[in-house]
């Protein structure tokens, strides 16, 4: 099963992709906070489980802990978290949300 979200961590240091990046994916409402699905990258920095085949419209917030990635690589880093919030819209089949990776940046977009 592929999941209506997927996402793919590389680590622009190492050049290499980034396994085990702890993820976290919720919705946000108006009044409150959903978590969807939990998850971790693979070994080739990919999760394509991360929560159900179909969402609902909506706000979503994806939380990658980059800090405790970083930490079990030994290296410091300034974002202990990296958030990215996107609109799940109507009739959207899937959604790829990668980002690449560096202790002090990082650059995400829209994937396919």
């Amino acid at each position: 099963m592929t999941s209506h979200i997927t996402t793919h961590v590389l680590d622009a240091v190492t050049g290499v992709p980034a396994a085990g990046v702890g993820l976290r994916l919720s919705r946000h409402h108006a009044d409150r906070v959903t978590e969807v699905a939990a998850g971790v990258t693979d070994q080739d920095g990919r999760n394509r489980e991360l929560g159900p085949e179909r969402l609902e419209a909506g706000t979503y917030r994806l939380v990658f802990a980059t800090g405790e990635y970083f930490a079990a690589h030994g290296r410091r880093t300034f974002y202990p978290q990296v958030t990215i919030d996107f609109v799940v819209e109507e009739g959207q089949d899937h959604y790829h949300v990668p980002i690449l990776l560096s202790p002090f940046a990082y650059s995400t977009y829209r994937g396919s």
